[in-house]
């Protein structure tokens, strides 16, 4: 029998041909493998669980992160909403974006995690129009008072500690309407009914106004994302400030001394949504990502990273029961009734004037 042998270097070409292709279509793939662009609160796309949807999908998930609902309705105003895939509107502008056309309505026989997902937050009007539904939720929580307990041994028992002037330059508050809010409970605006606040006269806004200009000297700085407050307290600039759970965690990790409480006074809070844009080009893979982020696996890795409460009960079951009670899952009902939920406030445009001339003034 003859056996035919390949000169050399005929063998060598055909070896690097097939090199080439083997290249060529790794190339081919790696430029096929579709990208999913979020615009988030912080926290929201922390590699530890996005990594796992990644891998799962063969896709990239690239984020840029909002600091109040102001700035994400400006985006979306502004033309960028076609830059981003998936968005997570707060419960203060969820109903306006959800009805101003620029996310799609949600097929929820796609999100099979849906139907566990806490029935008082998805029973909510805020993302259903027109018998749509445009969003799920996502977490939920306070706005609390953070505080440094080398300073503060007992946690403060009320909003008007940031005023005491033995703190002057000592004290930050968040650039967002927020701070209206936490002024306007101290001047018992929010009595007898806690809507009001998002419901204000201009003679009320004015004297909220009059109220955060007495603040002034006592703030180092008004902060605008999460890791300028961690930067605020670890530098020691600051003893307390109006913060999020979120900065507590990353706190409690660099063994800063932090505390975190609900005043007296109450506090107001967030429901956060996942919305998918009108203008994504990725709505199938948008949607399986949806899903993934409301399973009750991925919503104990998001109350890991966050401190936030899962819109998925079922997170607690993969919860030790310290973590159960930090985020007092085990007595839900009364830790909801100290949060006043953020709704949409009809003249908002009137609400930013006011805060606009607080942080202007000297």
């Amino acid at each position: 029998m003859k056996i035919s042998v390949q000169p050399p270097r005929k063998r060598r070409v055909l070896l690097f041909a097939t090199a080439i292709a083997f290249l060529l279509a790794a190339v081919a793939c790696k430029k096929e493998a579709p990208s999913l662009s979020l615009l988030v609160w912080e926290g929201y796309a922390d590699p530890s669980y996005v990594h796992d949807f990644e891998n799962a999908h063969n896709c990239k998930i690239s984020a840029s992160y909002m600091g109040s609902s102001d700035e994400l309705v400006a985006k979306l105003r502004g033309g960028s909403a076609s830059n981003y895939d998936v968005i997570s509107p707060s419960s203060d502008v969820a109903t306006m974006i959800a009805s101003s056309g620029l996310t799609a309505p949600l097929d929820l026989s796609k999100i099979p995690s849906y139907e566990q997902l806490s029935s008082r937050l998805r029973s909510l009007p805020l993302v259903r129009v027109n018998g749509n539904v445009y969003g799920v939720p996502f977490t939920w929580g306070p706005n609390p008072l953070l505080y440094d307990t080398t300073v503060f041994p007992q946690a403060p028992d009320s909003w008007a500690v940031l005023w005491d002037p033995k703190y002057k330059g000592k004290i930050s508050v968040w650039d967002e309407l927020s701070t209206l809010y936490m002024a306007a409970q101290l001047l018992g605006y929010d009595k007898p009914d806690p809507n009001h606040l998002y419901n204000l006269s201009d003679e009320e806004l004015e004297n909220v106004k009059k109220k955060l200009l007495e603040l002034k000297p006592n703030i180092r700085k008004i902060w605008a994302t999460g890791g300028e407050l961690t930067n605020l307290f670890e530098n020691h600039e600051i003893v307390a400030a109006m913060g999020w759970p979120l900065m507590t965690n990353q706190l409690r990790a660099a063994n800063f001394p932090i505390g975190e409480t609900i005043p007296k006074e109450n506090t107001t809070g967030w429901i956060d949504h996942l919305m998918i844009t009108a203008a994504s080009e990725h709505k199938d893979l948008a949607t399986q990502f949806l899903e993934y982020m409301i399973e009750a696996q991925t919503q104990k890795k998001v109350a890991d990273v966050t401190g936030y409460d899962p819109a998925n009960p079922g997170a607690a079951a993969f919860m030790a029961d310290a973590q159960r009670k930090n985020l007092h899952l085990d007595d839900v009902d009364n830790y909801m009734a100290r949060i006043y939920f953020w709704q949409q406030v009809p003249r908002r445009a009137k609400y930013n004037e006011i805060w606009n001339e607080v942080k202007a003034a000297q």
